[in-house]
């Protein structure tokens, strides 16, 4: 493994460049201590947090030094133990950014640039450490501001080994009887678990030499008729199959054309949309258009003031299509239009606008699947059950790019932790091409 080492100046340069107001042009070194709330303002770090970035400083403190005197030795152990961290987590403390990611990346990236695909995702890779890097440089979680060309190259695709995923529970147990062997407090006696109800065989050797009977030995000749039957062994539980991991491929994203809209008649805020969604005749939630003799979706969308009534014609859009339906003053909607919208601060309106309607290409059919690239596999479910709150839970991956593209964003998703060969960030899909927005950047999509 190819070792280098990156310099605090480097750290330094990356904090100005990204942060200006949160760094001091001044400074001669990162003050990394004070630097995580200026750096991300809008989140909160409790006293626990506060001391688990010291510690992960202190960590990666020891990492330059080792790599700094070619200590291979150190340099890997602490490389696994960071591995190892990551497994459950898509940061350092979890779910949060914080500045001990950055400092972590301008360190290890130099060093993951020179490690081999084997290195990186073999059985023996650090397959966790890879994905930090490719997230941390590529997440707007951090806003980097980091040139292309600078970018450890990292293919997603290319996974060499597909590590078991860490069971939170077994990781649980596992430290905590490491914990108590380091205590000393471990029940077992000579490597031999004690058994309730049996003597310890130092006790039976006096109690033989003194010529006494033990009290659970029986006399010769005797036995007792329940012990003739043999005991069968019951045959041990199969294991419960492991849960699924999450993924955005279990919501119904499909190409919806809008063969009209109108507005609600009780609320100045909706339009009323028939959109053909490509359901078969019959098709529960559906109904017969007269005017055209498709099956169509009656569909009430909170867009109105928003997108012009004109835009809302004969076009196509992206619908989600097992959302539970519900009834919006007095009409049944039975999906719903994605569009996207800038992000806002918390207490802020968020329907405040602008919004876009997201755009399949012109040509897809009614009713094709629109799925996020990498996020493909399996069916989506008939009906997402709202008690689970799953359109919830990846709603927030939701984003565009700087390209105008619609993607999912899965260091967005706490949910999507621990999983390997996904990408961060994948496009939103249909028939091979991506489906965009026309002009707002990094925004939200729902």
């Amino acid at each position: 493994m190819a070792i280098n080492s990156a310099p605090e100046s480097s750290l330094l340069s990356l904090l100005y460049r990204s942060y200006p107001t949160a760094v001091s042009p001044e400074a001669t070194e990162p003050d990394l201590l004070t630097a995580s709330p200026k750096i991300f303002p809008q989140t909160t770090f409790s006293v626990a947090e506060e001391a688990d970035i010291k510690q992960w400083l202190h960590t990666i403190s020891g990492l330059q030094t080792a790599l700094v005197k070619d200590n291979k030795d150190v340099a890997s152990t602490i490389l696994t133990q960071l591995n190892a961290h990551l497994a459950t987590r898509t940061t350092l403390l979890g779910s949060k950014p914080s500045v001990a990611d950055i400092a972590a990346y301008a360190l290890v990236a130099p060093v993951v640039e020179k490690w081999t695909p084997e290195e990186r995702t073999g059985e023996q890779g650090r397959h966790h450490i890879v994905r930090h890097v490719d997230f941390v440089q590529n997440s707007r979680l951090f806003g980097l501001r980091i040139p292309e060309e600078e970018k450890v190259a990292i293919d997603v695709n290319d996974v060499r080994f597909v590590p078991k995923p860490v069971d939170p529970k077994e990781e649980k147990e596992r430290k905590k009887k490491e914990k108590a062997a380091a205590q000393g407090t471990g029940a077992a006696v000579g490597d031999k678990p004690l058994v309730v109800g049996q003597s310890k065989p130092e006790q039976t050797a006096k109690d033989n030499e003194a010529g006494e009977t033990p009290v659970a030995e029986k006399p010769e000749g005797k036995t007792n008729k329940k012990e003739k039957k043999e005991k069968k062994e019951k045959p041990p539980k199969p294991a419960p199959a492991p849960a699924a991991p999450p993924t955005p491929s279990v919501i119904d994203l499909r190409v919806g054309h809008i063969l009209r809209a109108v507005n609600h008649p009780n609320a100045d805020s909706l339009f009323v949309s028939t959109i053909d969604c490509g359901d078969a005749p019959g098709t529960e939630n559906t109904s017969l258009d007269e005017a055209t003799g498709k099956t169509v979706r009656t569909v009430c969308s909170g867009l109105n003031g928003l997108i012009p009534l004109e835009e809302m014609q004969d076009r196509k859009i992206v619908a989600v299509c097992n959302l539970k339906p519900v009834t919006m003053r007095g009409i049944k909607s039975c999906a719903m239009v994605l569009a996207a919208s800038p992000r806002v601060a918390e207490g802020e309106d968020s329907h405040a606008g602008p919004v876009e309607l997201v755009s399949p290409p012109a040509d897809a059919p009614a009713g094709q699947r629109v799925y996020f690239d990498g996020w493909s596999e399996g069916e989506p479910e008939k009906v997402l059950n709202p008690k689970k709150k799953i359109w919830e839970t990846f709603q927030p991956g939701f984003t565009t790019t700087e390209n105008l593209e619609v993607a999912f964003e899965s260091g967005a998703v706490p949910a999507m932790q621990g999983q390997e060969g996904k990408p961060a960030l994948g496009k939103l899909l249909t028939g091979g091409a991506v489906c965009t927005v026309k002009s707002l950047k990094g925004a939200t999509v729902r």
